[in-house]
């Protein structure tokens, strides 16, 4: 019961920095400035964002709800903030303000930091970890995206 309720509260927390996200954007994806960049050969059409964050999210917070069942320690909520922080601020950071390189090293940050739950926070979840391959995944395509933007334009 424990654990459906951190699902629960996890799926509200993430699915509100994804708002909060889109909020920041500023017609992000459909501004001028994103439009006319020279965008990644391999750049997928804009309806795949919305499924993936949706997957993604579903899975994290399905990990995150059976770590802090295991783990609710201090150490842990510091590191669950930070990378909320780090997810909602790039939105911001690259669409709003348009600072790439800023965006760069933001996604590479969150995206260190959802390895390091994969190899070493996992520990006494070993087999949910697996959730969060598809936030890993869907993390090295963006930040290659985002370094593309940044080499070529």
């Amino acid at each position: 019961m424990k654990q459906l309720k951190l699902t629960f509260l996890f799926l509200v927390i993430n699915f509100g920095g994804l708002a909060i996200g889109s909020l920041l954007m500023n017609n992000g994806p459909t501004s001028d400035w994103y439009v006319n960049l020279n965008q990644a050969p391999w750049t997928p059409p804009g309806w795949v964002f919305g499924v993936a964050w949706t997957l993604i999210m579903i899975c994290f917070s399905i990990y995150l709800a059976k770590l802090f069942t295991k783990e609710n320690s201090l150490k842990m909520k510091i590191i669950f903030l930070f990378q909320f922080i780090l997810n909602v601020s790039w939105n911001y950071i690259f669409f709003n303000k348009h600072l790439v390189l800023i965006g760069l090293i933001t996604i590479a940050l969150l995206t260190s930091l959802l390895f390091i739950y994969f190899f070493k926070l996992s520990t006494k979840v070993n087999n949910y970890k697996y959730l969060l391959l598809p936030y890993m995944v869907w993390l090295c395509i963006a930040t290659s995206l985002n370094l593309y933007i940044l080499v070529h334009n």
